[in-house]
């Protein structure tokens, strides 16, 4: 059974301006549900940040706010992250790839472990690494390193590894970049490889489109869950598959899902 369906979660947003910025929408086919096509959209745990030179010019105006229960537009997916690990040493995690940063209008909300972020401290939104991990996150153009507590759950972006916070991102001098190729490296905090993983595949503004969804899977895979997140532009609702002992085990069910189905995959950390 092909199940058709891609998603990315990700919203774009200058980080001078503060603007809001969505992609293209993805369409998913619920055939076993649905008596038509139902649209899935992608939610943003966390924005990317870029800048538009020249600095003087005009902020471009914002997408309107798509209506309740509307699906949100988001950008065309990519590959999944290109992750190196060097498990030389029992318990060590490093990954490389491409580090964003977030900050308004997230600033002051909760984070996903319950804090209030404040972009002014040195945390970070990681998929996998448990809550309170430090990790020092080096900038591989220019050498400059951070190093910050794991605090929320992102970047949902294809090809992103890793969300600093506005000054996180200052010390390492990616703020104008917007991005930035970097690597992290676990430095101590709870074990990264301990806990349970799962597969996000998707995130709807509809909680019924959720659930339809949810019950399409689930006639394959088991389990499959759906994780609320209350975000800047509204509830969303997460899809997730599986409950697995280790993130590559997470991972090979993903490689699955995304070749069965032709599905965008993000392996998370299942946060009890």
């Amino acid at each position: 059974m092909k199940l058709s369906v891609g998603t990315a979660e990700c919203l774009e947003r200058s980080p001078r301006w503060d603007l809001g910025r969505a992609g293209g929408v993805f369409r998913v086919r619920l055939a076993m549900v649905l008596a038509c096509a139902g649209m899935i959209s992608a939610g943003c745990a966390h924005r990317a940040h870029t800048t538009q030179p020249p600095v003087q010019a005009p902020p471009e105006q914002p997408s309107p706010a798509p209506s309740p229960g509307a699906a949100v537009p988001s950008p065309a997916s990519g590959p999944p992250p290109a992750i190196e690990r060097r498990p030389a040493v029992p318990g060590e995690y490093v990954e490389e790839g491409v580090a964003s940063w977030y900050g308004d209008p997230f600033n002051g909300r909760r984070t996903s472990n319950g804090e209030v972020y404040d972009m002014h401290q040195f945390t970070a939104a990681h998929r996998t690494l448990p809550f309170g991990a430090i990790v020092r996150v080096t900038n591989l153009r220019n050498g400059k390193e951070t190093e910050v507590r794991i605090t929320d759950r992102g970047p949902f972006v294809a090809n992103r590894v890793i969300d600093l916070s506005l000054s996180a991102a200052q010390a390492i001098d990616m703020v104008g970049t917007g991005t930035a190729p970097v690597r992290v490296e676990v430095l101590g905090g709870p074990n990264p490889q301990a806990g349970f993983f799962g597969v996000q595949v998707g995130a709807f503004q509809s909680q019924d489109n959720a659930e339809r969804f949810r019950m399409q899977l689930a006639a394959r895979y088991s389990p499959v869950t759906i994780a609320a997140y209350d975000s800047p532009n509204g509830m969303f609702y997460r899809v997730r598959v599986g409950r697995l002992p280790s993130e590559d085990a997470a991972q090979r069910l993903a490689d699955q899902l995304r070749s069965d189905g032709q599905l965008t995959t993000f392996v998370v950390r299942l946060d009890e």
